[in-house]
């Protein structure tokens, strides 16, 4: 498998991922008590950094070899859209996850999540649908 068919695969890990995760993970919070929620959200961080961890690295590494191997628009465009949903999970959703760790839980904190993570949501959606189009059209 061609590097191109790779990170197809991660891009569409990573959407499947996103969807999950808006349309069903955080919305269910709403529905635990908070000491429920607590105790089920240590649990939840540790299960689920093994499934987004390796898609987000892969993702982000096979992007940036795309870019030293081949550097032009989608290449770097992708990668502007990675950084930021890096960024995005790092600076917003790693210090409101760490709240639910502590037990500093609200409706507000989690409306918080369900709402800012529209645009990760987003940012993910289309990487994957540029790079869908963008191998298609290229391989």
């Amino acid at each position: 498998m061609n590097i191109e068919t790779n990170r197809l695969l991660f891009d569409f890990g990573m959407l499947v991922l996103i969807w999950l995760v808006q349309l069903v993970i955080y919305p269910s919070f709403f529905h635990y008590q908070i000491k429920d929620l607590k105790q089920w959200h240590e649990k939840y961080i540790v299960r689920i950094t093994y499934v987004v961890m390796p898609l987000m690295i892969g993702q982000l590494s096979l992007t940036i070899v795309m870019v030293f191997d081949n550097l032009g628009i989608y290449q770097i465009g992708s990668l502007i859209l990675i950084v930021v949903a890096w960024l995005s999970t790092f600076l917003q959703f790693v210090p409101m996850h760490n709240k639910i760790a502590m037990g500093i839980i609200s409706d507000d904190l989690l409306l918080k999540l369900l709402l800012n993570n529209w645009l990760r949501t987003i940012l993910w959606t289309i990487t994957f649908i540029w790079s869908f189009v963008w191998y298609i059209n290229h391989i």
